[in-house]
């Protein structure tokens, strides 16, 4: 019988969090071992744009791509107690892409060894902090994980937009693809 204590309310039914799917600390690691992916496939698919005739858009896209490695790292500082340096949730200089897409990749490592290592006592541990802007702020380790993939999720497809306008296909970032890929398996009946 599965512990009570491991329940989550949704919509006033109760939902367990160890559902045929598998745990929740095992969705975490795939959900992070999906956005190392998707993150690495989309960094791929702009460096492939040519800078000097699309300029504006590499630009954006690249800082919207620090955007969100930013974020990352604030709530990496978040789950680890301690501070991270940033005012802002974005820098004042743009790095290279390929500077940044090192970097992505070292806290994308970081977020799937924690994902993979986490106890559910630790995911449900509530930690309070500080935003940017000096707002306080209190979530458990769990939200802030989650916080992280829909984030970066959400901004990920805001690039992809941008290359659509200058006719670049983008990386299909879907966590369907991610699963038949990484286990083609699955793609038998």
């Amino acid at each position: 019988m599965p512990d009570p204590s491991l329940k989550r309310s949704i919509n006033g039914r109760h939902a367990n969090p160890h559902s045929i799917c598998g745990t929740t600390m095992t969705i975490l690691h795939s959900l992070f071992a999906q956005k190392s992916w998707a993150n690495n496939e989309l960094f791929n698919v702009l460096a492939t744009v040519t800078a000097e005739e699309h300029a504006e858009v590499v630009h954006t896209a690249v800082r919207m791509l620090n955007h969100i490695y930013v974020v990352d790292r604030i709530f990496q500082a978040h789950l680890l107690g301690e501070q991270h340096g940033y005012s802002a949730t974005n820098t004042d200089t743009t790095p290279t892409l390929d500077n940044l897409q090192f970097s992505v990749a070292e806290t994308d490592a970081w977020y799937e060894n924690y994902a993979r290592d986490a106890s559910e006592s630790h995911l449900g541990e509530s930690i309070a902090f500080r935003f940017t802007d000096g707002d306080s702020g209190r979530m458990t380790r769990e939200e802030m994980l989650m916080h992280v993939i829909t984030h970066g999720s959400y901004h990920r497809g805001n690039v992809g937009q941008m290359l659509k306008f200058v006719f670049v296909a983008p990386p299909r970032d879907l966590y369907t693809k991610f699963l038949h890929v990484s286990e083609p398996s699955r793609r038998r009946a």
